[in-house]
């Protein structure tokens, strides 16, 4: 893992109690579906899922994956909406700004990009909807970022376990003089929501070692 990445984990790590009650309890639900899905030697699979696919369901993609690795766990975590778009500027920039290194494959309206958070470590990140053909179909769970996104897709085919843990859209202060500042606030919430789950898995799997 690239080091300030890293050092950004540790850091969110340590302030786990800036996370209200609510919200924990969220997330232990999702840490306590990932820990049986590991327990029975299954693959995990998150997905995130966002109205346009453009901001807060990428962050989710890329910092479960960078959260996984932290505390030694490999999961396969993806993103998607309702609605194709693109993989929002803004929000490659807040991942830049982390330390992840973001290469851009084509000049298509919905170019696919490699994240990069270390060497050979990355995701494949590009807007897409609930049924693309590179999404798993079955034996995931379906992460809702959004309260439209939630409200507007009532169900989703395959996944066993639906979880909404929706965050505030930065896109509210595009261009503004606050943009980059609400871009990190929210990829940092993002980030140490993440980490937390993954977090609780490291100390199930301490306690039975």
């Amino acid at each position: 893992m690239f080091q300030k990445i890293k050092e950004r984990c540790e850091i969110l790590s340590n302030n786990f109690k800036e996370i209200n009650p609510e919200r924990k309890a969220l997330l232990e639900k999702l840490a306590t579906h990932i820990q049986r899905k590991i327990d029975e030697k299954e693959e995990v699979n998150l997905v995130y899922v966002c109205t346009h696919n453009s901001r807060r369901s990428h962050l989710g993609q890329v910092w479960s994956k960078v959260a996984a690795d932290f505390y030694g766990f490999d999961i396969h975590s993806f993103s998607a909406g309702t609605e194709v778009t693109a993989f929002n500027q803004n929000a490659i920039n807040a991942l830049i700004a982390c330390g992840f290194e973001v290469k851009k494959s084509d000049e298509t309206a919905n170019p696919k990009y490699e994240v990069l958070f270390g060497e050979s470590k990355s995701n494949l990140c590009f807007s897409k909807t609930i049924d693309d053909e590179s999404l798993p179909k079955e034996n995931f769970v379906a992460v809702m970022t959004c309260g439209d996104a939630d409200e507007n897709c009532p169900f989703i085919p395959g996944c066993d376990l639906r979880i909404g843990t929706t965050y505030f859209d930065p896109k509210s202060y595009d261009n503004s003089i606050l943009m980059d500042e609400k871009y990190t606030e929210r990829s940092n919430q993002i980030a140490m929501e993440c980490l937390y789950s993954f977090s609780l898995l490291k100390k199930i799997k301490c306690s039975q070692n």
